[in-house]
């Protein structure tokens, strides 16, 4: 089992899709965790809407700080991503058990103006670009790389994208 923290700003849409996926996708190989800097507290609720709407796991999620992951008490980590460019710029905590980390930023579909319609196709893509890159992190032979060629791997997954931007 690896376990993996997905990190964005307030841990309310694309860091908690990333963990609803990874807890789908990863099917008991991975445990998923998300947290931001600066949680809103909330989970977006249309974040929720298409999590429901595509059959994926809500049970459990919650927006948190990321300091709940950096305490002697706090799980063991393997990987550590963040999935938006403000989390990616700050002073992370240091991580127990020195992860692996990457950037695997995604456009902030909560920023996204316009209609309903618009707003809620953002949501859409978000998921649809992290779930892409779940599906490559899982499909990787973690046990027999080592841990530079992982590193580039996993990198190389985070300039994956579905659309020209």
């Amino acid at each position: 089992m690896y376990s993996v923290l997905f990190l964005c700003t307030g841990n309310s849409a694309r860091s908690i899709m990333a963990e609803s996926l990874l807890r789908h996708w990863g099917k008991g190989r991975f445990i998923a965790y998300s947290a931001g800097s600066l949680p809103k507290g909330v989970v977006h609720p249309k974040t929720l809407v298409l999590l429901d709407m595509m059959h994926l796991p809500t049970e459990g999620l919650r927006s948190k700080s990321w300091d709940e992951f950096s305490t002697a008490e706090a799980p063991r980590l393997d990987f550590v991503f963040t999935v938006c460019s403000r989390a990616a710029g700050e002073v992370c905590p240091v991580w127990p058990g020195q992860p692996i980390t990457a950037h695997w930023g995604v456009a902030d579909p909560v920023t996204q103006e316009g209609t309903e319609r618009e707003r809620m196709f953002a949501f859409r893509r978000a998921l649809l670009e992290l779930e892409q890159r779940i599906k490559l992190f899982i499909s990787l032979p973690i046990h027999s790389l080592d841990r530079v060629k992982l590193q580039e791997s996993i990198n190389q997954i985070g300039k994956t994208g579905l659309y020209p931007r």
